[in-house]
């Protein structure tokens, strides 16, 4: 029988969660490169005067990064909730790749084809497994930037045309590993089930112990179940309405 609780956390651990602290990173930092608008650099700065592209952009990636944190700490008493906070992650790095995308476009230019040279060197990029110990933080925040360095000849590119392919490609490797790690969740709660379902089974487990653990019944000699009554607890025999034997609790 699995525990009542299901192990939560966890998260600094995923790939997910280090490619999508990448993205929220290097989102900030493209915007703050690219998406700020200079009246005197119109052929170099994307225009948005209002600063709304830049604000939705940022906020997205930073969904994608902080759902995936919440579901995993949600994990222990809601795969439902887990799985759904998953989802959403999945949904905000979809539309952020939509702005990157757009912005390519606006630009007269056409995002790399997955059988590019520059595609597949990004693509080919394997990521380290997190070394941690006992200082979590500190070390997934290590891990996160080492593994940042490994696209750094794209991230730190002077040309934002590049800098937003590589983003698209790094996004899209994370979309298809918060798929798996989905219909992993999926799989998950119909071999366990959820809290929910647990507490239930826990329940009745405590029902069927309490049950078994009585007395003798004194004219069967079969096992006795706690009643209640108007008069309070008593001992019944499990064999009622057939004896009809009691005892004293």
């Amino acid at each position: 029988m699995p525990e009542l609780f299901d192990k939560h956390g966890g998260f600094r651990r995923l790939h997910t969660f280090t490619l999508a602290t990448i993205v929220q990173l290097e989102t900030l930092h493209f915007c703050r490169r690219f998406l700020t608008f200079d009246h005197r650099e119109t052929d170099t700065k994307f225009y948005d005067p209002k600063g709304r592209q830049y604000d939705q952009m940022t906020q997205a990636a930073r969904s994608g990064r902080q759902n995936i944190i919440e579901g995993s700490e949600r994990s222990s008493t809601s795969k439902d909730t887990e799985m759904k906070l998953t989802d959403v992650a999945r949904a905000s790095l979809s539309e952020l790749r939509g702005d990157y995308e757009i912005f390519i476009l606006d630009r007269a230019q056409l995002p790399w084809s997955v059988h590019a040279a520059e595609a597949r060197t990004v693509n080919a990029i394997s990521l380290d497994a997190a070394p941690f110990t006992d200082d979590m933080v500190h070390e997934s925040a290590k891990h996160a930037l080492e593994q940042r360095k490994k696209y750094a000849r794209w991230l730190d590119a002077e040309d934002p045309v590049v800098v937003a392919n590589a983003m698209l490609l790094i996004i899209g490797r994370a979309l298809n590993m918060l798929k798996s790690q989905i219909e992993a969740q999926g799989k998950a709660f119909e071999e366990t089930g959820g809290f929910s379902e647990r507490l239930m089974t826990k329940r009745l487990e405590a029902r069927e112990s309490q049950k078994n653990t009585g007395p003798e019944c004194p004219v069967c000699s079969k096992p006795m179940r706690q009643r209640k009554s108007a008069k309070g607890d008593f001992w019944g025999c499990s064999a009622y309405p057939e004896c009809k034997g009691t005892r004293p609790v």
